[in-house]
């Protein structure tokens, strides 16, 4: 089985992001840059997959500019074995990410697409529904658990009052929740090797893929500060407050 896993470069989930005076988007200057939480997750089964016997190849893909070749580094050193770059400096939304992982797909042909259920950035998760239905695969979403089977694989995933197993015939995408597993902490003699695994950098424009974004963004503001709690003396006055003042009632 090859397993082709897309990572994604995002701020890093411990920076306070803040948004740009003009309000054209996320201020990204001098902020550290890591891999999307979710994808590490998606990466480290990947890599448990092959540990296991059940995966004869990790292949790590990632689309953004050049700067996206250290979170791809980073892949290789968690136990990828090669990575592949589609470098463009274009705003890309879901569909033209969709569009260039089918591509990718195409390019390596892998058994098993996973990938995060969504970025940190913009929280979309579309992405893999959305490469589901151009590669016409099954999928299943969220994945808390995930088991080989002789026919395919099986994916148990969180739903609202439980959970449910679904069953999946290969080739087939699913996408990873925080349950899957707990990625390992990556030392540095992997980082060290990483940097002599084969990473292949394609562009968009190689690849055919029409990257034009179909959505605008008209505008990207903070939200509004949390006001400061009010005490009340008795219930008459809070039923008051919230008549009144948040209009609730």
């Amino acid at each position: 089985m090859r397993v082709l896993v897309a990572v994604k470069r995002v701020v890093d989930y411990n920076v306070k992001v803040r948004v740009k005076a003009d309000g054209t988007g996320v201020d990204v200057s001098n902020v550290k840059m890591s891999m999307n939480p979710f994808d590490e997750i998606a990466i480290e089964e990947a890599v448990r997959l092959k540990e296991a016997g059940v995966a004869t190849e990790v292949i790590a893909v990632s689309i953004g500019s050049a700067a996206s070749q250290e979170t791809l580094r980073s892949a290789l050193a968690m136990g990828a074995d090669t990575a592949l770059l589609i470098q463009t400096d274009a705003e890309l939304q879901p569909l033209a990410v969709a569009k260039l992982l089918k591509a990718a797909c195409d390019r390596v042909t892998p058994d098993l697409v996973l990938l995060g259920k969504q970025a940190i950035d913009d929280d979309a998760s579309q992405v893999g529904q959305m490469l589901a239905a151009l590669r016409h695969w099954p999928q299943a979403t969220c994945a808390s658990a995930l088991a080989a089977t002789q026919e395919g694989i099986t994916v148990t995933r969180e739903i609202d009052g439980g959970s449910e197993t679904v069953a999946l015939t290969l080739p087939a995408i699913v996408t990873t929740d925080l349950r899957l597993n707990t990625p390992r902490y990556v030392t540095l003699p992997n980082i060290m090797k990483a940097k002599k695994k084969p990473l292949e950098v394609l562009t968009a424009e190689s690849l055919g893929v029409d990257v034009t974004s179909r959505l605008h963004i008209i505008d990207i503001t903070e939200p509004r500060s949390r006001l400061a709690g009010e005490m009340v003396t008795d219930v008459a006055s809070l039923l008051d407050r919230l008549k009144h003042q948040s209009k609730v009632i």
